[in-house]
């Protein structure tokens, strides 16, 4: 038995300093200094508990561990760039203790087999819990809706070893375009999973990087990437899956939401759907195209970085409730790889390992409450998945992040865990140091 005590407790309902009780994994009470009965209770329990171990947090803050639906571990077959074991320490690191990896390695996530490949890859090597997403194509709808209907344990899977259904609905990392209407179609229909999509019109971007290659040569200046993966690109991609989920009442993540239009078209179609779900990662949050010069290649990602009004746009809706999860979309990259040309560097950033001091700080710039934060950093994912972990709430999985909100530190080169070596971040000043992550009630991560 493990008690946090005198801790600042944060939920999506409140903030404040209270008693958290943890038994065979799982949190079993939870008592806030705001009852009338609150030290009377706590004596009380420790009392009648002299066995239990009592962690001290002199009010420093409690979360629920984050639930990241959004990454690319690379694992199979692109482990140069990164594995299970590299980038799930990061991901604790960044106060992330569940995490849904996408579909995009090598062999691609689009059958049972290949899911369960990774499922026995993530007991092996991973750190923390892992769900995985599998891929559409033009050809597996068929397999896919029989895999999620009826068929996950006679394949040998757990319901939740398949998070989602992910949908690229624009050509990215790993070229799972999928095109075809009709397949789209039935895609939107599946009601047992979220249906995850990747919006940017092909066919846009076709266009504008012909006419990138015209003007430039192979010398394109990777702010040009902004024009090239264009706003336009998003929008009506974007209009076309929000109709479809409209339509077909999915339960639909509109994945790396990264334009001001695009809120507004998610606060409009979730009045006809309200399970539509808003997802940005923290670098639309961060960065805006006034840092391609600085960073180039390193600033390289799909959908792209776009304006400073997007950036306060969508840190409004990060806000106001407006934008529902955040998933980090962390993607790493060697960075001899990154150092190519436009044409041939991939698109892509590894971030995980900041997720949580990125959205502290951001919390702080925009005087956001941290209520805000523990539900787009956790709550919300654990029921838009149906999780048992991701709150903290009696019965729930005692996975937990303590962290000093205070406390600043700088992103060195030195200090990255991702395999690939290197962040966007470095350099920034971040607020909000992690000191301790627990999952299952045993502590899996702590800093010196």
């Amino acid at each position: 038995m493990l008690i946090l005590h005198n801790g600042t407790i944060v939920t999506a309902a409140k903030e404040e300093v209270g008693t958290i009780i943890i038994e065979e994994g799982k949190i079993a009470d939870v008592m806030f200094r705001d009852s009338e009965d609150y030290d009377f209770r706590v004596a009380k329990f420790m009392m009648s508990h002299p066995e239990a171990e009592v962690m001290e947090l002199d009010g420093r803050h409690v979360m629920a561990g984050g639930i990241d639906d959004h990454v690319h571990f690379r694992d199979p077959g692109l482990t140069h760039k990164a594995d299970m074991a590299t980038e799930s320490k990061a991901a604790l690191a960044g106060g992330i203790t569940y995490v849904m990896d996408m579909p995009n390695t090598s062999p691609a996530a689009i059958t049972a087999e290949s899911i369960r490949q990774k499922t026995d890859l993530a007991k092996e090597k991973a750190i923390g819990r892992m769900g995985f997403h599998i891929g559409l194509t033009n050809s597996n709808i068929d397999e896919i809706t029989e895999l999620i209907r009826n068929g996950s344990q006679k394949h040998g899977l757990d319901p939740e070893d398949i998070a989602g259904v992910k949908v690229f609905m624009g050509s990215s990392t790993g070229n799972m375009l999928v095109d075809d209407n009709s397949t789209l179609a039935k895609a939107f229909a599946i009601k047992e999973k979220p249906v995850l999509v990747h919006c940017e019109d092909e066919a846009t971007i076709k266009a504008n990087m012909a006419q990138a290659l015209e003007r430039f040569g192979e010398d394109i200046p990777f702010s040009e990437h902004e024009n090239i993966r264009s706003r336009q690109a998003c929008i009506r991609s974007s209009i076309k899956a929000l109709e479809l989920a409209i339509k077909y009442q999915t339960r639909l993540i509109l994945c790396h939401i990264s334009t001001k239009e695009e809120i507004e078209m998610v606060r409009a179609a979730k009045m006809s759907n309200p399970d539509i779900v808003a997802e940005t990662s923290c670098n639309y949050l961060w960065f805006s195209d006034k840092e391609y010069d600085r960073l180039g290649s390193r600033l390289k990602c799909n959908p792209s970085v776009k304006t400073s009004d997007d950036k306060a746009a969508l840190r409004e809706a990060l806000a106001n409730g407006m934008i529902d999860i955040i998933g980090s979309d962390h993607a790493p990259h060697l960075l001899s790889e990154k150092n190519e040309k436009y044409s041939k560097a991939p698109s892509g950033l590894p971030s995980i390992q900041f997720t949580l001091p990125l959205l502290l700080t951001i919390a702080h710039e925009e005087d956001i409450p941290l209520t805000r934060i523990a539900s787009v950093f956790s709550e919300k994912a654990s029921e838009i998945y149906n999780l048992k972990c991701g709150k903290i709430l009696p019965g729930y999985d005692a996975d937990l992040v303590i962290f000093d909100k205070d406390s600043s530190f700088t992103v060195k080169s030195e200090d990255i865990l991702s395999k690939c070596g290197w962040s966007p971040y470095e350099g920034e000043t971040l607020k909000g140091k992690i000191e301790t992550i627990i999952i299952g009630g045993k502590t899996v991560y702590e800093t010196a």
